[in-house]
C-alpha cells in the first residue's frame, strides 16, 4: 500500500487530496497545526492524523519516524499567507515577511531534505503547492508571491539534482479556501471553485508522472467532450 506525506491536510485542498488518496488505498500521513481539526478530519476521511507545525524540527522528525523507511508521495500544502489584508510589499512588516518565508519555503525544503532517504527508496513524488502569484506581479500579493517564487526554484533544483525522484511544483488554480478569504476579507469569494474540483488534476499527474517541473492543475484538467 503506497504511502504520502500531506501537509495542512485539516482543510482546503490538503484534506481534499487526503481524502481522494484514502479511497485510492493509500495509507495517508496528514499533519496540520489545529489538532482538534486534524484529528475530526482524520476520523472523517478515514487517514492518521501527525498534529504539529512543519517549521518545527522536531515535528519534522516525527513525520519522518510515522512515514517508515519508504515514502511514495511527499505533499507540501500548507502555506502562511501572512498579514491580511494584503499590505504593499514596501510597507510589509519583516517579521511577518520572516514569517511567510519559514513557512512556505524553509519548511517545505527542510520537510523534503529530512523524508529524501524514504522518498529516494521508493522513487518516490514530491508535489509543492505554488500559485500564479509565484510568476505574476499582483499588487498586494509580494510577499506570499515572492515566497512561492523561490520554492517554485527550489522546487526545479530539486528535480534536476534527484532525477530519480519526480519534483513538482503545482499550482491549483484560485480555489475556495479559507487562506484564500483572508486575502480578500470581507468580500464573496464563493465564484472560486472548491478544491474537490482541483484533485482529478494532481491524481491524473501521479498516474502519468511527468518530467520533474512547474505545472498548473489546469494542464491536467480532464478532457471535455463535445
Amino acid at each position: 500500500m503506497p504511502v504520502a506525506v500531506i501537509t495542512g491536510a485539516s482543510a482546503g485542498l490538503g484534506r481534499a487530496l487526503a481524502g481522494a488518496l484514502v479511497r485510492r488505498e493509500w495509507t495517508v500521513l496528514g499533519t496540520a497545526r489545529g489538532e482538534e481539526a486534524l484529528r475530526a478530519t482524520a476520523d472523517e476521511l478515514g487517514f492518521t492524523a501527525v498534529p504539529g507545525d512543519v517549521t518545527d524540527p522536531a515535528h519534522r522528525a516525527a513525520l519522518a519516524e510515522a512515514a517508515g523507511p519508504r515514502l511514495d508521495l511527499l505533499v507540501n500544502n500548507a502555506s502562511s499567507l501572512g498579514v491580511s489584508p494584503l499590505p504593499p510589499l514596501a510597507d510589509y512588516p519583516l517579521e511577518a515577511l520572516e514569517s511567510v518565508y519559514r513557512t512556505n519555503v524553509f519548511a517545505p525544503l527542510a520537510l523534503i531534505r529530512t523524508l529524501l532517504p524514504a522518498l529516494n527508496a521508493a522513487n518516490g513524488v514530491v508535489v509543492d503547492i505554488s500559485s500564479d502569484a509565484a510568476v505574476e506581479p499582483y499588487e498586494g500579493w509580494g510577499a506570499y508571491g515572492s515566497a512561492k517564487a523561490a520554492l517554485d526554484h527550489a522546487t526545479a533544483v530539486l528535480g534536476v539534482e534527484n532525477p530519480e525522484l519526480a519534483v513538482y511544483a503545482v499550482d491549483p488554480g484560485d480555489l475556495r479556501t479559507a487562506m484564500h478569504q483572508l486575502a480578500f476579507p470581507g468580500e464573496d469569494i464563493s465564484d472560486r471553485p472548491l478544491p474537490e474540483t482541483a484533485v482529478p488534476a494532481f491524481l491524473r499527474l501521479l498516474d502519468e508522472r511527468p518530467p520533474s517541473g512547474r505545472y498548473r492543475a489546469a494542464d491536467f484538467a480532464p478532457a471535455v467532450h463535445r
